[in-house]
């Protein structure tokens, strides 16, 4: 049984240029849907776009524990979506891991 002490936060910052914004926010919403319809040991996987800079992405999850987190790096919609369509078109990409505090 996970506790909050096993929840692990992801904030992933992501940049593109310019023509490939809106790609990569459509992108990034069928990769949020896919992960709420089929990544149960995901509890919270919120998309963010800066308003002022729509080049600029933001991505706020929070797994379970260890293992919904490396399921969702192995899941077949993080491959197809991230891995192979998003983060060819990035041009920048910073993943930050943090462990909830209870």
């Amino acid at each position: 049984m996970s506790t909050n002490a096993d929840i692990i936060c992801v904030a992933a910052e992501w940049r593109t240029r310019p023509e490939h914004a809106d790609t990569v926010r459509r992108l990034m919403q069928e990769a949020a849907a896919a992960v709420r319809a089929h990544e149960p040991g995901n509890l919270l996987y919120v998309a963010h776009q800066d308003p002022k800079d729509p080049t600029h992405f933001l991505f706020y999850e929070q797994y379970a524990n260890q293992a919904a987190l490396d399921a969702h790096v192995a899941s077949a919609h993080y491959k197809n979506l991230v891995a192979t369509q998003i983060v060819p078109l990035l041009t920048e990409r910073n993943v930050s891991l943090y462990r909830l505090l209870a």
